[in-house]
């Protein structure tokens, strides 16, 4: 398993990339939160897609359009994938969310 100090780090960026990309919409198509491990990003029809940590585990959980992904790093390709192998990518999955619930679209700054 990941030590703790890793996690922290990929974390961080995780939440700062995630909330450069909601600061680049307008506040009145989608509002984002962060509150300690957590981000909300919220729609104008109140609905959310939540970003939380799993630090127990070493994962990520994204909750939005009734489900919850659980989502691990993986060193070999850099990227956060679904716990299940369902082919799932974090920032992908939180981009298609985003887009289902306000559509604006959630582009990620490099």
């Amino acid at each position: 398993m990941m030590d703790e100090a890793r996690y922290n780090q990929l974390v961080a960026a995780v939440f700062k990339r995630m909330v450069a990309a909601a600061d680049s919409i307008d506040p009145d198509v989608l509002e984002a939160e962060t509150t300690g491990d957590m981000l909300t990003l919220t729609a104008p029809s109140r609905e959310k897609c939540i970003v939380n940590t799993q630090r127990a585990v070493r994962q990520i959980w994204v909750a939005g359009k009734s489900q919850g992904i659980h989502f691990s790093y993986d060193e070999a390709t850099g990227t956060w994938k679904d716990d299940k192998g369902r082919g799932l990518e974090l920032f992908s999955f939180v981009a298609q969310v985003v887009r289902e619930i306000s559509g604006a679209d959630f582009a990620y700054p490099s």
